[in-house]
């Protein structure tokens, strides 16, 4: 079965010919070989381009490294990139003629010098270069500086729940249960068994995304990143930070970790796309905090199967879902931070941070969002709205809630909307 990435796919098709180096990013498995090998393969072939001008290759594949005289096993053994010399001379056989070629290069990090190589065709006006990559310390730095301006992100996440529900077989109450469980993995989501989603993604995390990590970062103690992963993986959503988590470390592991190591693992899990930290902003004064951060995985499936399965709550998943969501719509997420001064029954001034979730920014646009997985009285929703109100600006402030309801305003101008229409329907948030 074909699951359309149409978003993406989109995405490229806009940005064919535009001078730059198309760079597609994500975690592994989300989908970006597939979009770029095949969904946008065949776009090119049903628009008139010949086969013999679309050269594809892929680092990370044994017999296309055998193409070039490399050998996928010796590359592993003597941890090293792959020549670029003998890419170049492959590349070289293949353009024939001063016709539009399109190169379609798959897992390009694992290749030397790509940095010089990539720069290298484009200053050829018929060559037209898009990439995939798993790893933002080697990418989203290079595209910022060796690109010197002519690299263009295009970052993949995996499934979105829309994606999702055009390959679920029921609706979509039941479809966001089960999305919240085993997440948007493409090769998890096509999977029909329970048990078969569940090891798979196991597998997926002992044998590429741990693996990777350890070798990419050369991580001496695996044990104590896996037990990092862990801790986050219980407390998604939850404000930490390094020194926070050491304590953690030392309270309950015995363990001596400092928080710069704590730091460099962090750093770790989100340059190889698995986590995303949301920074606190002070809405008031306008200014970020630095410390603590929360942290949210990019699929929750991939979390869920970290903790085994047996941590599952809905408060939590909801909100990471939203913040996914958020983040592949293009918006930066921030924490909000209010900070207010209560008199008390004895006339004691008190001071308190209230919290919005999420401050979402897109050009001139802001919304102020908050997750509320039910709202079952007044009292409850009067606890939510409790932040907005402080808020002194325009900007729209929304509630999102798993009840089903109508989208409907309140007298403050707040609107309130189930998730499922905000999944489903990106212009929601503007009615």
């Amino acid at each position: 079965m074909e699951i359309s990435r149409d978003f993406y796919l989109d995405k490229l098709i806009k940005r064919k010919h535009n001078g730059l180096i198309k760079v597609i990013t994500g975690i592994r498995r989300c989908g970006k070989s597939y979009l770029l090998n095949n969904l946008f393969y065949h776009h090119l072939l049903n628009n008139g381009v010949n086969a013999d001008h679309i050269i594809r290759f892929a680092f990370d594949s044994a017999d296309d490294l055998y193409l070039i005289g490399e050998s996928l096993i010796q590359i592993e053994k003597e941890k090293r990139g792959i020549d670029p010399e003998k890419f170049m001379a492959y590349i070289r056989s293949k353009v024939v003629d001063d016709g539009m070629y399109y190169l379609l290069l798959d897992e390009i990090q694992m290749l030397d010098c790509f940095e010089a190589v990539l720069n290298g065709y484009l200053r050829k006006d018929n060559m037209d270069v898009f990439v995939t990559g798993s790893n933002a310390k080697l990418l989203s730095k290079d595209i910022a500086t060796e690109f010197a301006g002519r690299g263009d992100e295009i970052h993949m996440y995996p499934l979105s729940f829309a994606e999702f529900m055009n390959v679920y077989n029921g609706d979509k109450y039941m479809g966001l249960s089960e999305y919240m469980l085993y997440g948007g993995i493409p090769l998890v989501v096509l999977r029909e068994d329970a048990n078969d989603k569940a090891a798979a993604l196991q597998n997926l995390f002992n044998e590429i995304y741990i693996r990777d990590i350890t070798r990419r970062n050369r991580v001496k103690n695996i044990g104590e990143l896996e037990d990092l992963l862990n801790i986050l993986s219980s407390a998604i959503g939850s404000l930490t930070n390094p020194e926070k988590l050491k304590n953690t470390f030392k309270t309950v592991k015995k363990s001596r970790i400092t928080s710069a190591t704590i730091k460099k693992y962090l750093d770790c899990f989100e340059d190889s796309f698995l986590i995303e930290s949301a920074q606190r902003y002070d809405i008031k004064g306008k200014a970020y905090i630095e410390t603590p951060k929360k942290y949210y995985f990019s699929d929750l499936g991939l979390r869920n199967a970290r903790i085994n399965f047996r941590q599952f709550e809905q408060t939590h998943s909801m909100e990471n879902v939203i913040y996914n969501e958020l983040r592949m719509r293009g918006y930066s997420v921030d924490v909000g931070v209010i900070p207010i001064a209560e008199k008390d029954k004895n006339g004691k001034v008190t001071r308190k941070k209230l919290e919005v979730d999420f401050v979402c920014n897109m050009g001139s646009v802001r919304y102020y969002i908050q997750s509320a997985y039910s709202l079952p009285d007044e009292i409850k929703r009067t606890q939510e709205i409790r932040p907005f109100r402080r808020i002194d600006d325009s900007f729209k402030k929304i509630v999102i809630t798993k009840d089903v309801v109508q989208p409907y305003y309140d007298e403050y101008g707040i609107l309130t909307i189930n998730i499922y229409d905000f999944l489903l329907n990106p212009d929601c948030l503007e009615k």
